[in-house]
């Protein structure tokens, strides 16, 4: 009899069915001051991972893949990265894209996850990127699930210059969709937040600034940036981090990757992992006998992998 209630204690504690439901616990989320909140008010942070690049991982933007990154990993948000570059991206082939985004971003709404629609791109397409999120408000700005991600991570446009695109697109979302979340790049790789802080663009709410680190590469210079800003009344979100090399490869620095994380759950800010591919990269969460639509073992999640799954069980109870 002993083993058998541990037997279903264990069952009962681990199961899926008993992950929340995020967005109806916490409904339209919203800025006030620095901090993301819910619908009352009160602080959130939101914890998951980022879908590899549309176009190189297509087989991973499924529906079932996102509910069992949702019951097993405990994700209650997912970054679905919309290729702007590289091969058979949105600009060359956008019916595809739309093929791997709409299962994405329906499954998150229908399982109550947050789910950021990215423009994954390095480099500026204003009108191009303003017809897409006016497309995307249109279709989805009536659910509370919904984030727009408007700039991925820009590599050479200055901030004078990204506050007007900035500005363009969220005006446009503005038109279809009043309140979700919208999220802003900054310059160099999502690392110039600084910059960012000093002059944000005007007129405009609940929108946040990126912010992208990998913890092997980016340490006390960037984190001080970051809590700089946010101390200074910036909204920041980071919508990409990952534990090792910029380079998406090398060895994990859990000891830098615990200091991002112990500053974000201090701050309360919310943290995406990056990805969930299997490319022959540490970053890569994956192997790639790993199934299109979950049900992954331990034994086909690499150790970054691990320890992204680790954390979100352990941060999102």
């Amino acid at each position: 009899m002993k083993k058998y209630l541990l037997t279903l204690l264990t069952v009962f504690c681990l199961s899926p069915s008993f992950a929340t439901n995020p967005v109806k616990e916490w409904g339209q989320l919203q800025v006030k001051g620095a901090q993301l909140c819910d619908n009352n008010g009160d602080p959130v942070v939101l914890r998951g991972v980022s879908l590899g690049w549309h176009n190189l991982w297509p087989r991973f933007y499924n529906a079932k893949a996102i509910k069992w990154l949702k019951d097993d990993w405990h994700a209650n948000i997912i970054r679905a990265a919309m290729g702007i570059q590289i091969e058979d991206n949105y600009l060359d082939n956008p019916e595809f894209a739309m093929k791997c985004m709409s299962p994405v971003i329906e499954s998150a709404i229908k399982n109550g996850v947050y789910v950021i629609i990215d423009w994954h791109a390095h480099t500026m397409h204003t009108k191009e990127a303003t017809t897409f999120f006016t497309n995307m408000a249109k279709k989805y700005g009536k659910y509370p699930n919904v984030i727009y991600e408007l700039y991925n991570e820009p590599v050479g446009d200055n901030w004078d210059s990204l506050k007007v695109y900035g500005k363009t697109i969220i005006t446009a979302i503005r038109q279809y969709d009043p309140d979700n979340i919208i999220l802003m790049g900054c310059p160099h790789w999502d690392q110039d937040i600084d910059i960012v802080a000093a002059s944000p663009i005007e007129g405009v709410s609940n929108v946040m600034y990126t912010v992208h680190f990998y913890a092997a590469t980016h340490k006390d210079f960037l984190r001080n940036k970051m809590k700089a800003a946010v101390e200074g009344g910036l909204p920041v979100f980071v919508s990409e981090c990952a534990g090792m090399e910029a380079s998406g490869d090398g060895p994990l620095n859990t000891e830098e990757w615990q200091k991002w994380i112990d500053l974000m759950e201090n701050l309360k800010i919310s943290w995406i992992n990056w990805s969930i591919s299997d490319k022959n990269e540490t970053c890569s969460m994956l192997l790639p006998r790993a199934k299109s639509e979950g049900n992954w073992t331990n034994d086909i999640i690499k150790p970054y992998g691990k320890k992204v799954r680790d954390y979100l069980r352990e941060y999102n109870k």
